[in-house]
This record gives structure tokens, sequence and C-alpha cells, in this order.
């Protein structure tokens, strides 16, 4: 048997999900203007107060200068503003500015759409993959 990068699983996930990525971020870029980064922040805060560029880093899978620079901007288009952290004077509190909230309420209602239609296209096999996504996403020892 000789390696063929087309059937490699890790390579079909990431090709998928960087496709399925693609065709949302045209959807959100054409609604707000943003980046994949911005979303990503603005979509972890969500429903979330004060989560420092460390914790938002670790969840959304960026760099921390994207998620810095991507902050940076959102902050300058008054979506999110900086405070202090409490618990760590190192760290910087982002949370969404009513104006962020009212734009993720709206962008919010354009991602369950897109996941709808993704789920249409899956058709009957949608649970399924949901549950293969479950376990190929559950924390693995890696140091067995």
């Amino acid at each position: 048997m000789t390696f063929d990068l087309d059937s490699f699983l890790p390579y079909r996930l990431a090709v998928a999900a960087a496709q399925v990525s693609d065709r949302f971020s045209h959807l959100y870029a054409a609604e707000a203007g943003l980046t994949i980064p911005e979303w990503r922040v603005l979509a972890h805060l969500h429903g979330q107060e004060g989560v420092s560029v460390r914790d938002i880093t670790r969840r959304v899978n960026l760099e921390k200068s994207v998620v810095s620079r991507a902050a940076s901007r959102l902050e300058r288009d008054g979506l999110l503003e900086k405070t202090d952290n409490k618990d760590d004077r190192r760290l910087v509190a982002l949370r969404l500015t009513s104006q962020g909230r009212a734009l993720m309420d709206r962008l919010g209602r354009l991602a369950l759409s897109f996941q709808k239609q993704l789920l249409q296209e899956l058709g009957a096999d949608a649970e399924t993959f949901s549950r293969v996504l479950d376990r190929l996403s559950a924390p693995v020892d890696v140091s067995r």
C-alpha cells in the first residue's frame, strides 16, 4: 500500500473544514465585512464576558498575534472593548459592545441558517457525521 494524500483522512478533514469555512466566510464578509479571525473572535465573545486573547486563541485555533490584531480592529470598529482583567493584570479582558452584540445577533441567525443548509446537504448522514466529529474532537492522550 502506498501513501495517497487524497485518501489521507487528516488531509481530507482539513480540506473539508477549509472549504466549509470559506463558504461561510463569504456570507459574513458580505453581511458585515469581517475576516475569518474577526468572525471567530466575535463568535467566541458572544454570550461571554471578560475573555482574554489567550482564552480565545486556545478556543478558535488561531495564533495569538492573529487574534490580537483581529481584536484591535474590532475595538477600532466599536464592536468590542478591552478592559483590565481583574484576576491577572497581565491579561486584557475582551467583551462585546452593544453594537457588537447586535451584530452577533444578526450573524448568529446567518450562522444558524448556514448550518441548516449544511445539514440538509448531509441529509440522512447528518446525525452520524455529528457523532463522528464528536469522537474525532474528543481529547486524546498523545503521550502514549
